[in-house]
């Protein structure tokens, strides 16, 4: 596997012994897969600041790239996207719990 399949672990979380992954997604054999760390927070509000948290990256990364972004038109598409799936799956999670 090429290295350019893999990102780079931030430079905080190598440097934190106290981090932790909680989210990995990967692409691969036409659909979408998932490692998860379920039980980092009790409350599933913290994951919802996650994911809003992860939108920002998302359009950030866009900007950092040398795209032309509008940061508000490309969060309030990537939100009728979210909104769109959950509203209307394209597919059912499924998966098991490993250790």
């Amino acid at each position: 596997m090429g290295s350019e399949k893999i990102l780079s672990v931030p430079a905080a979380a190598q440097r934190d012994k106290a981090s932790f992954e909680v989210l990995r997604v990967w692409i691969a054999e036409q659909g979408q897969h998932v490692s998860i760390r379920s039980g980092a927070w009790e409350d599933p509000f913290a994951w919802g600041i996650v994911l809003a948290d992860l939108a920002r990256h998302i359009a950030l990364s866009h900007e950092l790239q040398g795209q032309a972004v509008d940061k508000d038109a490309f969060l309030e598409r990537l939100l009728e996207g979210f909104t769109a799936e959950i509203d209307n799956p394209t597919d059912e999670p499924e998966g098991e719990v490993t250790q």
